[in-house]
């Protein structure tokens, strides 16, 4: 792996940061600095401005309307993204059923869903945990019955995140019985405007509403919307899962936009007539936390030069683990250095518009909330604990 500086990527980062400077509208860019979820209606609109520049999907393939970046132009557009405080898009259409849809869906399917996904016009929910099927997700029960040209689907989902602010569902659900559980799940899409869904908000500890519970019952599915073969969604969701574990997990972006951020407001913020980057052994955990950073930027780097060909590599589960570990330590630390103000829990924009935060650094903004919805980041996507069994199998072909 050639780690030496690539002309072209700077260039293409030069080109991106410029872009991003005039295109991200200064009140979006105001209401999606620091850490917030973005409303639907900061996501939609960004997601327009990008269409039309050709730069929405940036995972994407050309003939499915992506801009056919490489992954390394990815993650520099990622990091430009966050660092011009624009919001984050529809993650669940573009980097998960996206993706899906285009690799296994027919041509039916891609000319339904791919075009309303780039303009921003469909948001997508993740439909694969239950109340008893999180990381044990062969486990789940959801049962998707055929009658005729439709499936009848009965049963919950937890933990979807923002299905409330969704149209459509990406959904596993239970079509066979016989054999390993893995063999009987299928790939559904579902209207979430379908008759017999229920979406319940969970309050989180973060004061956020964005997971929820969808309840299903006697849902009418066209069988057009099965994705695939039927009893072939485990195949699927683990080319999905691949995705969000080696990129999405690891989310080196946001880690490397927050250590800027928290060494300029330890610097900045005082305690006792001294700032606090310079108290105690701050400055040394935060030296600690960099060098980390830099091993797994590698570790992406190493991810990028394989070019998609992951194998039998343990690596994105690797990175999921040690990118979780280092947003939590990060999000701790950010409160740590708004010193007294990280107690407070500040109103987001989701809620009627931040309260005033007076005195306060302006990282106090969100970094109480923040610091407890990453403590989620060990959980979503497959639990760590299961990450290590998956790199005990992978390593020591147990």
């Amino acid at each position: 792996m050639d780690l030496s500086p690539n002309h072209a990527d700077e260039a293409f980062r030069n080109e991106v940061r410029t872009w991003l400077a005039s295109a991200v509208p200064a009140d979006m860019a105001l209401r999606n600095r620091g850490v917030y979820h973005p409303t639907r209606e900061d996501a939609a609109r960004w997601t327009a401005i990008l269409a039309a520049r050709g730069w929405s999907a940036p995972g994407w393939p050309s003939e499915f309307g992506g801009p056919d970046w490489s992954l390394s132009q990815q993650l520099i557009f990622a990091e430009e993204v966050y660092l011009a405080n624009a919001p984050r898009t529809n993650l669940q259409g573009f980097s998960l059923a996206g993706p899906v849809i285009y690799t296994y869906g027919n041509a039916a399917q891609k000319a339904r869903y791919l075009a309303p996904i780039l303009r921003g016009e469909e948001f997508w929910a993740q439909g694969f945990s239950e109340p008893n099927s999180g990381s044990d997700l062969a486990s789940l029960r959801t049962r998707a019955d055929r009658h005729g040209d439709h499936y009848v689907v009965n049963g919950q989902k937890i933990w979807t995140s923002d299905a409330h602010k969704a149209d459509m569902l990406f959904c596993l659900v239970r079509t066979g019985h016989d054999g390993a559980p893995q063999k009987g799940i299928s790939f559904l899409l579902i209207d979430l405007k379908t008759p017999g869904i229920t979406i319940r908000p969970i309050r989180s500890i973060d004061d956020g509403d964005g997971l929820n519970e969808v309840f299903l019952d006697n849902v009418r599915v066209p069988a057009e919307n099965l994705v695939g073969e039927e009893n072939m969604g485990w195949t699927y969701s683990k080319y999905l899962l691949g995705n969000e574990r080696a990129f999405t997990a690891a989310e080196l972006p946001y880690c490397r936009n927050m250590l800027r951020r928290v060494r300029d407001c330890a610097a900045r913020t005082l305690r006792n007539g001294r700032a606090i980057l310079l108290q105690g052994d701050f400055l040394l955990r935060l030296a600690r936390i960099e060098a980390e950073l830099r091993a797994m930027h590698v570790s992406v780097l190493r991810l990028i030069d394989m070019d998609g060909d992951l194998g039998d590599s343990a690596l994105p589960s690797v990175l999921k683990i040690r990118g979780s570990e280092l947003q939590a330590r990060l999000a701790s630390m950010m409160v740590e250095a708004v010193g007294d103000h990280g107690l407070v829990r500040y109103r987001g924009w989701d809620h009627g518009g931040p309260v005033d935060v007076g005195s306060a650094p302006p990282e106090a903004r969100g970094s109480a909330a923040d610091f407890y919805y990453r403590r989620a980041a060990a959980i979503y996507g497959g639990a760590n604990e299961i990450q290590r069994n998956i790199i005990a199998k992978k390593l020591l072909k147990a």
